[in-house]
């Protein structure tokens, strides 16, 4: 009876000790963003999933912010230094998730999108979103809307985990307007520099493009800030960005990396998780324009003779959504390697 008592108060100690020093109660996890909070873009996405999950799920968590790349394998492993059951690395390079993932066989990792490698550890679990369906319908919008037949993308770097991004929008401009010329310019992988951006929209823009879509993390915001400096036009990218320029920015693809964070913790907190890839696309909601969203920003910020055409645009997207959807119609997809070859 003794010896019981003594492993009870024991217990008890344990758990007031772990409570004092901060530990993690059952079913936790820690998110490390990619570069700092305030993109508008992807990194404020993730970090509204985790959010979300703390608040419905009851489980603890805790966001860290990496500063860029150079930071980012000292925040994963503080992160992991802290014993949560879950690690999320949203769009942390791959070879330091992998790498860390090996070295620490125990820890869970979460990755909701961006990690492009054909096999993952047993440890780690992923989201692959179909961005270029997304970006497909986004890329049907800028060439029926365009006024000059040319339009652009601003994308962060050439690689495919971007080009996915480009390579359906580019598909999408011209199944709207086959007469439409595409810009692209590419910013060197460079996610957090708005004036760079800017000066490569405004370039676009002086080519004679009138609508740009931005891929670019918070380096996009220079996009939006030219396309308001102007009077002309850009597609937001990741979360709804409509708003940050009323009436110049038209629509926004939205990539739901916040519902992939979410149900990363909600699977781990169920006992549920499962190493490897899960596929999500434009069937299970994991993109969408803003518009499907509510957002009628620039249905009502718009000029009047942009906004007079939107209705025929949108029954083009409805259009070509379901061929999407029923299989009739296949979007380029920049991960396929037998797709990009020239």
């Amino acid at each position: 009876m003794k010896g019981f008592v003594q492993a009870t108060l024991a217990a008890v100690f344990a758990v007031a000790a772990a409570a004092a020093f901060g530990a993690p109660a059952k079913a936790s996890f820690v998110l490390v963003t990619s570069t700092p909070r305030g993109d508008h873009s992807f990194v404020d996405a993730a970090c509204s999933g985790a959010e979300r999950a703390m608040k419905e799920l009851g489980v603890t968590g805790k966001i860290i912010e990496s500063q860029g790349v150079a930071d980012q394998e000292a925040a994963l492993r503080s992160a992991i230094s802290l014993n949560y059951d879950l690690v999320l690395a949203p769009a942390i390079e791959a070879d330091t998730v992998l790498s860390l993932a090996k070295e620490f066989p125990n820890q869970k990792f979460g990755v909701p999108s961006d990690i492009y490698v054909d096999k993952l550890p047993p440890n780690v679990a992923a989201f692959q979103i179909n961005t270029h369906e997304g970006s497909f319908l986004a890329g049907l919008v800028a060439g029926k809307l365009t006024k000059t037949n040319v339009v652009g993308a601003v994308v962060a770097g050439d690689g495919p985990g971007l080009n996915i991004f480009y390579y359906g929008y580019r598909q999408g401009a011209l199944t709207a307007n086959p007469k439409c010329k595409v810009l692209v310019s590419y910013l060197g992988f460079d996610f957090s520099n708005p004036t760079l951006g800017k000066e490569t929209a405004l370039s676009q823009y002086q080519q004679g493009a009138d609508i740009i879509y931005q891929v670019a993390g918070r380096s996009g915001e220079g996009v939006i800030s030219a396309a308001k400096e102007k009077g002309l036009y850009a597609i937001g990218v990741d979360s709804n960005q409509d708003d940050m320029a009323p009436g110049n920015v038209i629509v926004s693809m939205m990539k739901r990396v916040d519902m992939t964070t979410f149900l990363l913790v909600k699977d781990m907190k169920e006992g549920k998780f499962q190493s490897g890839f899960k596929i999500i696309g434009l069937k299970e909601g994991g993109v969408s324009l803003s518009w499907d969203n509510g957002s009628k920003t620039f249905e009502q910020k718009g000029p009047k003779d942009m906004v007079a055409k939107l209705p025929e645009a949108k029954k083009l997207v409805a259009e070509y959504k379901a061929k999407i959807l029923n299989g009739s119609f296949k979007v380029r997809n920049a991960l396929d390697e037998a797709q990009v070859k020239q």
